[in-house]
């Protein structure tokens, strides 16, 4: 287990604004802590896919804490490193799925609907691995007119299937497994593949400000 309770470049727990944000978490029990450093993350730090722009150093945890908003995979990073820091082993885990909950906008500066490298968080619980995603904040969710996704530390919590009025959500395509840092070569490897135009154009090109304001 001590791969993954590792503190590394990326789940920078030692980070002042992480160790200032882990006192906020609550709990006596292992999977109290867990369940609070989910919603915690969740709720505090704003979802941004715009946020990519900032290249690599985005993936760090502390990045997005710093910004008060990421993406998913260092949203993810953040629990992996906040549950670290509590000695409670976790990893990131990497997905390939279709959002139907996105803007316009965002889909057409990508140049597709497919959502290669979603972030999620496993966390060993109980002699199991649970999978959960603190990416969606509940803000964000109201504006999409999706049920914020709850987690019970118990049960796998990975996505919201349907919005409130039965419409598709989003779906699971290629699940890429776990990692016990978080994969910068692997991950760029396929933006590349699967964001061709993105690339094209540059990182820099990216102009929006963020989903919330595109809903």
């Amino acid at each position: 287990m001590d791969k993954n309770l590792a503190e590394t470049v990326f789940f920078d727990f030692s980070h002042p604004v992480i160790q200032d944000f882990a006192k906020h978490v609550t709990g006596d029990s292992v999977k109290e802590k867990a369940v609070s450093i989910y919603y915690l993350v969740r709720d505090s730090i704003r979802y941004n896919p715009y946020s990519v722009k900032h290249g690599i150093k985005s993936l760090k945890a502390s990045h997005g804490l710093e910004l008060g908003e990421t993406y998913c995979i260092p949203k993810a990073g953040l629990m992996v490193a906040l549950c670290r820091y509590f000695k409670i082993p976790a990893r990131l885990g990497l997905a390939d799925v279709r959002n139907h909950i996105s803007s316009d906008k965002f889909i057409e500066m990508i140049g597709t609907d497919y959502f290669a490298m979603h972030g999620y968080a496993e966390v060993s619980l109980g002699d199991k691995w649970i999978k959960t995603t603190p990416v969606f904040n509940k803000e964000l969710c109201e504006k999409f007119n999706v049920e914020p996704l709850d987690w019970d530390g118990e049960t796998d919590a990975i996505f919201q299937e349907f919005t409130k009025d039965g419409k598709k959500h989003m779906e699971y395509l290629v699940d890429h497994g776990t990692f016990d840092d978080v994969p910068v070569e692997f991950i760029l490897m396929n933006f590349k593949k699967h964001y061709p135009k993105l690339f094209k154009n540059g990182l820099n090109s990216i102009s929006g400000e963020s989903l919330e304001k595109d809903a």
